[in-house]
C-alpha cells in the first residue's frame, strides 16, 4: 500500500498542482496547501523524513527572504516607483509627443520609445502602463488615431519592462534557475530591443498602408517649438542617467545586477531632488508602494519554494526527466511543447505564476537536452531563459486575464472598450511570437551580447 502511495506522489502532486491553477485560489495559499497535504504524505510513507520537513524554514528562509540576489527586485521597484512619483517619465513622453507629433504614427512611435526607455530606467509594467495610458491615450483619440491601434501600443509598449533589463522578472528566473543575473541582462537585452524596434515597423508600416488609423498632426507653432529642444535634453538626460547608472554599471563590470540596483535607486532620487520633486509625501508613496508589490512577490514566492522543496523530496524531478524521455517528441519536440504550454498558461496566468511554479519543473529536461550545433549545451539554459521571457511577454496582453489590458482598461476609462483593446493588442501578440521563433531559430540574437562582452 505504501509503495503505491509513494509512486504516484509524484504525478499526483503535479496534477493537483495543475488542477488547482484553475480553480481561482489564491497561488500562494494554493501552493503552500498543495505542499501541506503532499509533505504529510511523504512523511507517511517514508519518502521524507521528519528532520527534512524541519528544513523547509530554514530552506524558505535563505533561499528566498536572505537571497542576496534577490535583494535587486525590490530595489529596481522602488527606482521605478521614484521615477513615476518625481515625473520624470512624464516629462519626457510629452517631449517625445511634441517632437514626433508631425509624423505619420508619430505619437504611437514615441510610446513605443517612451515604453523602451522605461522599460530600461526602471521595468516596472503596471506603474509603465498606467502612467502610458493617462498621458498618450486622450492625445491619440482626440488626434483620429485608431482606438485599437492606440490601445495595442500603449499596452505593448507598457510590457517591454518584462524583458528589457533591469527586469525584476530576470532577476528571479536568475535565481531560479541559479545562472548569472550579469549574463541574464545582458542575454536579454538585444531580443528586448529588437522587440521594440519591430513594434515601431509594424506602427511605421500601418501608419503607411492606413494613414487614417494615424494621422499627421497640425505642424507646430512657432511658440510650442520655442524652447523644445532644450526641455527635449533635459527630459532625455534623465532617465539617460538612470539607463548608464544601471546597465552601464553592469556591462562594464563595475557592479554586480544587486549592487547596480541600489546604483539606479541613489540615481533616481538624486535626480529627483534635483528637478525639485523629491518631497515626502512622493517618498512615502514610492517606499509604500515597493513594499505592497514586495509582499505580493514573496509571498507567492514563498509558496513556491515549499512546493519544489516537497515535490524533489516526492521524486519529483525525476518522475518530470523520465515522463519528459518517454514522449516520443524528442528534444525539439519537447522544447516546443513547453513554449507551447508557457504561451496558453499565459492566457490565464501572471508572469510570477509561471515562472516560479513552471521554471523549476521544466530546468531538469533543459539541463538533459541536446540540440547539436544549434545551441552549446553550456549556453542551452540561457537561451532557454531568454525564450521564456519573451515567450512570457504574451502573458501581458493575451485576454481574459492580460494584466497589462486591466491596467489599461482602468487608467482609460470610458475612453476605450474592452474591444477596442482586445482588437488592439492582436498584431503585437503576433509581432512577440513572430520575434520568439526568430530567437529559436537564430539562438545568436540573444546569445551574441553576452559571450562578446562576458568571457
Amino acid at each position: 500500500m505504501l509503495e503505491l502511495v509513494s509512486s504516484i506522489l509524484p504525478g499526483a502532486m503535479f496534477l493537483s498542482l495543475i488542477v488547482l491553477l484553475f480553480s481561482g485560489a489564491p497561488v500562494a495559499i494554493m501552493l503552500m496547501g498543495i505542499s501541506l497535504v503532499f509533505g504529510l504524505l511523504a512523511l507517511w510513507t517514508g519518502d521524507m523524513k521528519l528532520v527534512h520537513a524541519t528544513l523547509l524554514p530554514n530552506r524558505i528562509f535563505s533561499g528566498t527572504i536572505d537571497n542576496a540576489v534577490l535583494v535587486a527586485a525590490p530595489m529596481f521597484i522602488f527606482m521605478g516607483l521614484i521615477m513615476e512619483k518625481t515625473r520624470i517619465a512624464e516629462d519626457l513622453l510629452l517631449t517625445l509627443q511634441r517632437l514626433m507629433r508631425a509624423i505619420p504614427g508619430g505619437l504611437a512611435l514615441a510610446v513605443i520609445l517612451m515604453g523602451t526607455i522605461l522599460a530600461a530606467a526602471t521595468g516596472i509594467i503596471g506603474a509603465s502602463v498606467v502612467m502610458l495610458t493617462m498621458l498618450a491615450i486622450p492625445t491619440m483619440i482626440e488626434r483620429g488615431y485608431d482606438k485599437g491601434l492606440s490601445a495595442g501600443t500603449v499596452a505593448s509598449a507598457g510590457t517591454l519592462g518584462i524583458l528589457i533589463p533591469p527586469s525584476v522578472m530576470l532577476v528571479f528566473m536568475g535565481d531560479l534557475l541559479s545562472v548569472s543575473l550579469g549574463r541574464l541582462f545582458v542575454a536579454a537585452l538585444l531580443p528586448g530591443l529588437l522587440l521594440a524596434g519591430c513594434y515601431v515597423v509594424y506602427i511605421v508600416v500601418r501608419s503607411f498602408l492606413q494613414p487614417s488609423l494615424a494621422p499627421k498632426a497640425p505642424p507646430p507653432t512657432a511658440e510650442e517649438t520655442e524652447g523644445l529642444w532644450l526641455e527635449t535634453a533635459k527630459s532625455v538626460v534623465a532617465p539617460l542617467i538612470m539607463i548608464i547608472a544601471v546597465l552601464g554599471s553592469i556591462l562594464g563590470g563595475v557592479a554586480t545586477p544587486t549592487e547596480a540596483s541600489g546604483v539606479g535607486v541613489a540615481a533616481a532620487l538624486l535626480l529627483g531632488l534635483l528637478r525639485g520633486r523629491l518631497s515626502m509625501k512622493a517618498l512615502k508613496e514610492s517606499m509604500d508602494g515597493s513594499v505592497v508589490s514586495l509582499g505580493m512577490l514573496f509571498f507567492i514566492f514563498v509558496g513556491a519554494t515549499a512546493f519544489s522543496y516537497i515535490f524533489r523530496k516526492v521524486g519529483g524531478e525525476h518522475f518530470i526527466v523520465e515522463t519528459a524521455r518517454a514522449l516520443p517528441l524528442g528534444d525539439w519536440g519537447l522544447l516546443m511543447s513547453m513554449m507551447v504550454m508557457i504561451f496558453i498558461m499565459g492566457f490565464f496566468f501572471d508572469w510570477i505564476e509561471i515562472t516560479l511554479i513552471m521554471l523549476p519543473i521544466f530546468a531538469p529536461v533543459v539541463a538533459l537536452m541536446d540540440l547539436g550545433d544549434h545551441v552549446e549545451k553550456t549556453q542551452m539554459i540561457y537561451w532557454f531563459a531568454i525564450l521564456v521571457s519573451l515567450n512570457l511577454q504574451t502573458s501581458f496582453l493575451t485576454p481574459p486575464f492580460g494584466f497589462a489590458l486591466f491596467y489599461l482598461k482602468g487608467a482609460a476609462g470610458n475612453m476605450l472598450t474592452m474591444s477596442d483593446i482586445y482588437r488592439g493588442i492582436v498584431p503585437f501578440v503576433l509581432v512577440q511570437l513572430v520575434l520568439l521563433g526568430l530567437v529559436i531559430a537564430f539562438p545568436e540574437i540573444a546569445l551574441w551580447l553576452p559571450n562578446l562582452v562576458m568571457q
